[in-house]
């Protein structure tokens, strides 16, 4: 399964790639003094539903941009190094989802910033890790947990009236989805013993024969042998047999005549 694990360009590509992205679209807000605030999910207008797009890659201040591209870097780089075959889909799915739920919960505000798809990979990658059983998946949801479950608080209202709770909310979940519908069957485990096969059945196993029901070790029952004139039947064939008798001549030379 270990296999499945191999480092590529993707690994720091993609991660470089979007928050680069992020930051120049900032910059372009500022060096042309754009309001793209405008642009980002306000709930249940029409007009709010292009946020769904575009509100992860709007930022208010550069404090909100820097405090969102840290926890990007990591987990879209963890994202990519371990799910590679879902990366895409979950960024992807996940921005689209969590959108959407936001747009349909949220208050009456604009509501912009990738902290939303932050919560998305958050409740994936840990989730995932869960469900998979993999020793190194496992390992990971819990580096996770450790570096970032602060986070889980701020999906509480009146928290910080400041921040969207609506929008982390509406990530958590949708990442949490994400890992319910995507399966990885790459990462189960192969069947290495006979007890482990799922049409395994107890009372068939010689071994497990010699148990009683308390867990007590018992002896079998001897088998009966069935024995005729002496001798056990595994002797006895049913096939015929002939025999032809030919006498052996001595090894003598003759007289010649």
């Amino acid at each position: 399964m270990d296999k499945h694990f191999k480092f590529t360009n993707a690994v720091v590509g993609l991660p470089l790639f979007f928050v680069l992205t992020l930051w120049f679209v900032y910059w372009l807000q500022i060096r042309f003094d754009f309001d793209f605030v405008e642009k980002g999910i306000y709930p249940r207008t029409f007009s709010g539903l292009q946020g769904i797009i575009f509100s992860p890659f709007i930022h208010s201040d550069l404090n909100h941009l820097y405090n969102n591209s840290i926890p990007l870097l990591v987990l879209l780089a963890a994202l990519q190094f371990f799910y590679s075959k879902l990366s895409i889909k979950v960024i992807g799915y996940g921005i689209l989802f969590s959108g959407v739920l936001t747009w349909l919960i949220g208050r009456e505000s604009y509501h912009i910033g990738a902290s939303g798809l932050i919560y998305v990979l958050f409740a994936f990658i840990f989730f995932k890790g869960i469900m998979t059983q993999y020793y190194r998946l496992v390992a990971l949801s819990l580096a996770v947990i450790m570096m970032y479950g602060g986070m889980i608080w701020y999906i509480f209202p009146e928290v910080d009236n400041s921040i969207s709770w609506e929008g982390h909310l509406a990530g958590l979940i949708t990442g949490f989805v994400l890992a319910v519908l995507y399966q990885t069957p790459e990462f189960k485990k192969v069947p290495k013993y006979e007890w482990e096969m799922p049409d395994y059945n107890p009372s068939e196993d010689k071994f497990m024969q010699r148990f009683d029901e308390n867990g007590n070790f018992v002896n079998p029952p001897r088998e009966e042998v069935e024995e005729l004139d002496g001798f056990q039947n595994y002797y006895i064939s049913n096939q015929e047999v002939n025999y032809e008798i030919v006498p052996k001549e001595k090894d003598e030379s003759k007289p010649e005549s």
